[in-house]
């Protein structure tokens, strides 16, 4: 079993697309991802914690929280797969990319050819650089079944 953390965009539902093909493939594959409930990830620490009066600390208490999530979650994966989305830029994804390259662990980077250059630095440490999901799922059905 291969333990997989789908880390980046949360604004469409690319992860769910790479888990119906890697199970279409019959590919054995455990997946975490973040919180991706906008709502839920932006405003867990003023929740739970307490009220803010300014937006940084609000935001401050939220990613602390969550990266609680995050580290145990990278932690425990055999590959981190990072989607950089069109819309959002995604700098916590970034991050994510070199905690798990700090780690040892394996990187596949999802992005179109536009965002190549503001993330040459991230693609450089990536196992992978992948267009699309699709590309994503063939990568991962030839490290488990050697098949193309």
């Amino acid at each position: 079993m291969l333990n997989v953390y789908l880390s980046g965009e949360i604004h469409t539902d690319w992860r769910e697309e790479i888990i119906k093909l890697c199970k279409e493939e019959s590919l054995e594959i455990k997946f975490t991802s973040p919180v991706t409930n906008h709502e839920a990830s932006d405003n867990c620490g003023v929740e739970i914690l307490g009220v803010e009066e300014k937006n940084f600390w609000k935001d401050n208490k939220g990613a602390r929280i969550n990266s609680i999530k995050t580290k145990k979650s990278i932690k425990d994966s055999d590959l981190v797969i990072i989607k950089f989305g069109e819309k959002y830029k995604q700098w916590n994804a970034a991050f994510d990319a070199g905690f798990a390259s700090a780690l040892n662990k394996s990187v596949i980077v999802i992005h179109n050819d536009e965002h190549q250059h503001a993330l040459k630095e991230v693609d450089a440490f990536a196992s992978a650089v992948a267009k699309d999901q699709y590309q994503v799922v063939r990568i991962l059905k030839y490290i488990l079944n050697e098949s193309l």
